[in-house]
């Protein structure tokens, strides 16, 4: 968890006295930051921790059982947290460590042109459909796949509402008079394809690499939207997009104030997807570039919106009604089914099969919240803090008058996923825990119409004028899970047997 000192640029991971860029002792600062706020003991437990590559979870549910039971205190919690992320982590420019702040104030160098190419097609938006197991589902068919998903708890009822919403609204998916920035446009989990079909305007960030802009152009020019990108000041602009495009593309953590400065000269109220991922402490660096970004933006323009996607494979305060019908599900197991699972459990010490909800969380304004914890640890505690921040910037965001979007996508069978053996073989034995694991078609099409519902439906809870039972409800507001925070076991005590079901079944 430390990278060599080597000749970083950009946003960085700070040196420590031994000239390493250690991520883990930065971790536990941050999450700390925002647990002062709550409990100052649990925040000098967080500091004290010295396995934080094995025991990073328990320190983040802590964070999340705290913030549930203080409502009128969470935002402020998860304003702390990014406040010591911009602290900790610097822009290094010039041999120069500078503090984030000051650097994106001092955007260098000649500005980044701009490309635009359009799509071949001029026709109307493009239906919404839902490609699923070989089928393209559209009006009843859709309707009754989304109540199906319902019914089964692989989808919350708020997300099942706002995609009948999105069915019954053909008319909010002409997205002609909305300029949408994707923050990662390659990346496969993506509404790219969608966007292109549905008259938006793209703006598109990613790196200066042919293929994937040649992708991003192909889905661009096969629909009737429109592609605004950057290209770097050096380049020499032939006139012909399409030939152009193949220069486009920036580098977001050595570019971000820019990059910044070049989608606030787009002189738009922007809509920014913070989607790029990369792997290890990469992803929180990439992270914090998108956040730098997008504040950078709503700052300049009041009326930008920010978006995210959040992964169920993290810790969330969640309804009583889920949580009791999680307890209930544990407790309602059949009694050859408990018989097998206390052997299991006695044999493991406990660690597998564990219920996944003990208790309710009491809150001091009388409401009272569930736990889900469904962190991976495979995945890691880089992987989670760059998850977190996003989460905090939502809900900061949204205090501050803001529409944000931020919705559950399920796990999906994407390549970055299926690359960690341990996960593809879970997903592989998923379903005998009730959980469906998605393609990457599916997901896309799901979480665009979100995206889209989020934008066009003022009485949702991406707009600051819905009231919250809670600030957090906006994390569980509309979730697709998969099902996971239904399974009445603590997940990561049934992912073992999960991936030896999936093993057996790729024999």
């Amino acid at each position: 968890m430390a990278a060599a000192r080597s000749d970083a640029r950009g946003i960085q991971f700070p040196l420590d006295d031994s000239g390493k860029r250690s991520t883990a002792p930065v971790g536990r600062r941050i999450l700390a930051a925002a647990l002062r706020v709550l409990d100052a003991g649990a925040a000098e437990r967080c500091l004290a921790e010295r396995d934080w590559r094995h025991r990073y979870p328990l320190h983040l549910r802590r964070l999340v059982e705290l913030q549930a039971a203080k409502p009128q205190a969470t935002v402020a919690s998860c304003r702390a947290g990014l406040d010591a992320a911009w602290h900790e982590l610097v822009y290094q420019r010039d041999g120069q460590a500078l503090a984030l702040r000051e650097a994106m104030a001092t955007p260098v160098g000649a500005a980044l042109q701009t490309l635009r190419l359009r799509g071949t097609q001029d026709s109307a938006p493009a239906r919404w459909e839902v490609p699923y197991k070989g089928r393209r589902l559209s009006g009843d068919a859709l309707a009754r796949r989304i109540d199906a998903w319902a019914e089964a708890g692989v989808i919350e009822p708020s997300n099942a509402q706002a995609l009948h919403l999105a069915r019954c609204h053909p008319e909010w998916f002409d997205l002609s008079d909305r300029h949408l920035v994707l923050l990662g446009a390659g990346s496969e989990a993506g509404p790219l394809a969608w966007l292109a079909q549905w008259r938006a305007n793209i703006v598109a960030i990613d790196l200066a690499r042919g293929p994937i802009w040649k992708k991003i152009a192909q889905q661009v020019r096969a629909g009737n939207g429109q592609l605004i990108a950057p290209v770097a000041a050096s380049a020499s602009l032939g006139g012909d997009a399409e030939q152009d495009v193949q220069l486009a593309g920036c580098d977001m953590l050595t570019q971000t104030p820019e990059i910044a400065a070049w989608l606030q000269r787009l002189s738009q109220p922007l809509d920014l997807f913070s989607i790029a991922y990369l792997d290890g402490e990469r992803h929180v660096r990439v992270s914090m570039a998108m956040d730098a970004i997008a504040v950078a933006c709503a700052a300049a323009e009041p009326r930008c919106t920010l978006a995210w996607m959040a992964t169920p494979t993290d810790v969330f305060a969640v309804p009583q009604s889920l949580a009791e019908a999680v307890m209930r599900a544990y407790d309602e197991r059949g009694a050859l089914k408990r018989l097998a699972q206390a052997g299991l459990r006695a044999g493991s010490g406990g660690r597998s099969f564990a219920p996944h909800i003990e208790a309710l969380v009491e809150a001091d304004d009388g409401s009272r919240w569930g736990v889900v914890d469904c962190l991976v640890i495979e995945q890691g505690p880089n992987y989670a803090l760059a998850k977190r921040l996003q989460q905090w910037r939502a809900i900061v965001a949204r205090a501050d008058g803001q529409v944000v979007s931020i919705n559950v996508a399920p796990s999906t069978t994407t390549a970055s996923v299926l690359s960690n053996p341990a996960l593809a073989a879970g997903f592989r034995g998923a379903k005998a825990f009730d959980i469906e694991v998605f393609e990457p078609d599916t997901t896309h099409a799901l979480m665009a119409a979100l995206w889209v519902h989020d934008l066009r439906n003022p009485q949702g809870t991406a707009h600051p004028a819905a009231p919250l039972a809670h600030p957090l409800q906006l994390l569980s507001e509309g979730a697709n899970h998969g099902g996971l925070w239904r399974v009445p076991y603590l997940p990561r005590s049934v992912l073992p047997f999960a991936a030896l079901l999936g093993m057996m079944k790729r024999r």
